[in-house]
Protein backbone atom coordinates (compact mmCIF):
# COMPACT_ATOMS: atom_id res chain seq x y z
CA UNK A 1 0.00 0.00 0.00
CA UNK A 2 1.33 3.40 -0.98
CA UNK A 3 2.31 5.55 2.03
CA UNK A 4 0.95 8.72 0.43
CA UNK A 5 -2.45 7.10 -0.05
CA UNK A 6 -2.46 5.77 3.50
CA UNK A 7 -1.67 9.26 4.80
CA UNK A 8 -4.86 10.73 3.29
CA UNK A 9 -7.29 7.87 3.91
CA UNK A 10 -9.59 8.07 6.93
CA UNK A 11 -12.39 5.91 8.26
CA UNK A 12 -15.57 6.72 6.32
CA UNK A 13 -17.65 6.56 9.51
CA UNK A 14 -15.70 8.50 12.13
CA UNK A 15 -13.08 10.19 9.91
CA UNK A 16 -10.43 8.78 12.23
CA UNK A 17 -6.95 7.47 11.56
CA UNK A 18 -6.46 4.11 9.91
CA UNK A 19 -3.64 1.67 10.59
CA UNK A 20 -2.27 -0.73 8.03
CA UNK A 21 -2.19 -4.41 8.95
CA UNK A 22 0.13 -5.80 6.30
CA UNK A 23 -0.25 -9.39 7.44
CA UNK A 24 -4.07 -9.38 7.13
CA UNK A 25 -4.03 -6.88 4.21
CA UNK A 26 -6.52 -4.61 5.98
CA UNK A 27 -6.89 -1.03 7.14
CA UNK A 28 -7.91 -0.87 10.79
CA UNK A 29 -10.05 1.75 12.49
CA UNK A 30 -9.49 1.15 16.19
CA UNK A 31 -12.08 3.74 17.21
CA UNK A 32 -14.93 1.91 15.43
CA UNK A 33 -13.40 -1.56 15.62
CA UNK A 34 -13.64 -2.10 11.87
CA UNK A 35 -11.17 -3.70 9.46
CA UNK A 36 -11.47 -2.58 5.84
CA UNK A 37 -10.10 -5.07 3.29
CA UNK A 38 -7.49 -4.23 0.68
CA UNK A 39 -8.22 -6.14 -2.54
CA UNK A 40 -5.73 -6.15 -5.40
CA UNK A 41 -4.00 -3.17 -3.79
CA UNK A 42 -7.21 -1.13 -3.57
CA UNK A 43 -8.70 -0.30 -0.16
CA UNK A 44 -12.42 -1.10 0.02
CA UNK A 45 -13.69 1.74 2.19
CA UNK A 46 -17.33 0.65 2.41
CA UNK A 47 -18.67 0.04 5.93
CA UNK A 48 -20.73 -2.88 4.61
CA UNK A 49 -17.54 -4.58 3.40
CA UNK A 50 -15.64 -4.07 6.67
CA UNK A 51 -15.47 -6.77 9.29
CA UNK A 52 -15.90 -6.12 12.98
CA UNK A 53 -12.75 -6.62 15.00
CA UNK A 54 -12.90 -8.55 18.25
CA UNK A 55 -12.02 -6.83 21.52
CA UNK A 56 -8.77 -8.81 21.65
CA UNK A 57 -7.83 -7.74 18.11
CA UNK A 58 -8.44 -4.09 18.97
CA UNK A 59 -6.34 -4.30 22.11
CA UNK A 60 -3.53 -6.13 20.31
CA UNK A 61 -3.45 -3.48 17.54
CA UNK A 62 -3.04 -0.60 20.00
Amino acid sequence: MDRNLLAILVCPLCKGELRLDRKANELLCLADGLAYPIRDGVPVMLPGEAREMSFDEREQAR
